[in-house]
């Protein structure tokens, strides 16, 4: 039986999802829903699906089997327990929020209603992060050092600090998740960010440049430099230990050890492969295909949010603090 989707918002990343499932061969998209009407219209009419601005008008005319959230950090609202209640599946796009406690309460009953979720950290899905992840099985990760380099967004929003919750929240996110995933979980966390060069940008209250420490569980420690300042796009990480240095850098595996070097090149589209596994874990029932449903893209959430509470106050951040669970 063919899958039935809803979207709730379809700007931006939802684009990429939206022809993903539709491109699945087990999946159709059957409505969308966004505050914008011409948007909503626009996606509906390209995937032959039902518009609406009203997404829970949306929830309840409509016989879905799973609905991705694709909204800014700022305007979830009861959005996850909405479609969830329902008995509904979810995806929900990164960060989960803004505010830690309102995103524990969400994977509270998420978690308590007993759906499948996934969320959109897309870099685990990539083939040479899951032969990193293979390699490292048996190590011991001493250093971890990560970047997230690219040019300013100008979407309103994204500059504000309550709406976006900066580059880290928003952006960098992605390389703090692969961090975790290769590096192991993270137990505090010690930040310094600020507004150096881009103050002449109208409305803009958020960090231009950011350096964020972690310590690890496991004994290792970490790193992650965050900036909107440079003309083109760089990310990645590298991974340290005795006598091994592996790096991720855009689509290419590097790993150095004394007697040889392994290069190998990314063959994957991992939104394509984030969004099959998903759609395949409905269709199946085996949640192991989804690599960060939302009780784990709320760790990643929570080192961010950390990094911007430490950078605010000067202080070294305990996640066991926040009531994070590692």
């Amino acid at each position: 039986m063919t899958l039935r989707i809803g979207f709730i918002g379809v700007g931006g990343i939802a684009q990429a999802h939206l022809k993903n499932v539709k491109e699945s061969g087990i999946a159709d998209v059957i409505a969308v829903s966004d505050i914008n009407e011409q948007a909503a219209t626009s996606s509906a009419e390209k995937y032959g699906a039902v518009a609406y601005t009203d997404s829970i008008k949306m929830l309840d005319s409509e016989k879905l089997d799973a609905v991705f959230v694709c909204v800014p950090p700022f305007a979830h609202g009861a959005i996850e327990e909405e479609v969830v209640k329902r008995g509904i599946h979810i995806f929900v796009e990164k960060p989960l929020g803004l505010d830690l406690a309102v995103v524990q309460a969400k994977a509270d009953v998420i978690r308590q209603s007993g759906v499948i979720s996934g969320t959109g950290y897309c870099l685990r899905y990539w083939d040479i992060a899951q032969e990193a992840k293979t390699y490292l099985a048996d190590k011991q990760v001493a250093l971890v050092d990560g970047y997230y380099c690219t040019s300013f967004v100008p979407t309103p929003w994204w500059r504000v600090m309550e709406k976006s919750g900066g580059q880290l929240v928003e952006q960098t996110t992605h390389i703090v998740d692969l961090l975790r995933y290769l590096g192991g979980e993270v137990t505090s966390v010690q930040a310094f960010m600020s507004l150096v060069a881009s103050k002449d940008i109208e409305h803009l209250d958020i960090y231009d440049v950011g350096t964020v420490n972690v310590a690890f569980k496991d004994g290792g420690v970490g790193h992650v430099r965050t900036t909107f300042l440079q003309p083109d796009h760089r990310s990645g990480l590298e991974v340290m230990g005795n006598g091994f240095r592996l790096t991720v850098d855009g689509g290419t595996l590097t790993i150095v050890e004394k007697e040889k070097t392994v290069i190998k090149k990314s063959n994957v589209d991992f939104y394509k492969e984030q969004d099959l596994a998903f759609l395949q874990a409905l269709e199946t029932g085996d949640r192991s295909l989804i690599l960060v449903p939302y009780d784990e893209a709320l760790k990643t959430l929570a080192v961010t949010l950390a990094a911007n509470e430490s950078a605010q106050t000067g202080e070294t951040v305990q996640l066991l603090n926040l009531g994070v669970h590692l």
